[in-house]
């Protein structure tokens, strides 16, 4: 009841007039209302939000996972897209991880997809993206993460994961070549 009383308070008071009677003229008080600003992706990445989410974690693939109906990123690396060799590895790798944890995501920024970016990390502690790399299902992503993860990457790992590690460097033909072979294949079955 409390809340409902708060609410109709916010809504009175947006609609009074600087003396405080009720007005049904607006526009001069609709300047009190932030506009959106157009999103720039440079500045988003070096602004953190210092905002943290904590929950149980729905696990989308490899670095994305859902918290508080909050889709994050893992912060600065890679995993396989679902459809990519080892995808699937790395989803059930990251489920593995996080079944039954109260994961605690400290969002750092947004990034060009408008995805919230966030460093998460396991009740004990453990960082998810380190977790992930040292697993073998993820690769270090240098541009995000200034190669912080870089040194626990398994030998080998970038050559497994050559699709994520050809994004990273900017070839994603090698990508389109690679979901066009994919489409093939599935219409000739």
């Amino acid at each position: 009841m409390l809340f409902v009383g708060i609410l109709v308070f916010a809504l009175n008071s947006l609609r009074s007039g600087p003396d405080g009677k009720h007005s049904d003229r607006t526009e001069p008080y609709q300047s009190r209302i932030p506009r959106p600003q157009p999103f720039d992706a440079a500045s988003a990445k070096q602004q953190p939000t210092n905002s943290v989410l904590r929950g149980f974690a729905y696990v989308v693939d490899g670095d994305t996972l859902v918290i508080e109906k909050t889709q994050i990123r893992l912060f600065g690396i890679d995993a396989p897209e679902m459809n990519h060799p080892y995808g699937k590895n790395a989803k059930w790798a990251l489920v593995s991880l996080c079944k039954g944890q109260n994961i605690r995501a400290e969002i750092t920024a947004e990034d060009a997809h408008g995805r919230t970016v966030a460093k998460c990390y396991l009740p004990d502690g453990r960082d998810l993206s380190a977790e992930m790399v040292k697993l073998g299902f993820a690769i270090d992503w240098p541009k995000f993460s200034g190669s912080q993860y870089r040194a626990l990457e398994l030998p080998g790992a970038r050559k497994k994961m050559w699709l994520a590690d050809a994004r990273q460097k900017g070839r994603m033909h090698v990508w389109e070549q690679f979901d066009a072979k994919q489409a093939a294949r599935e219409t000739n079955q």
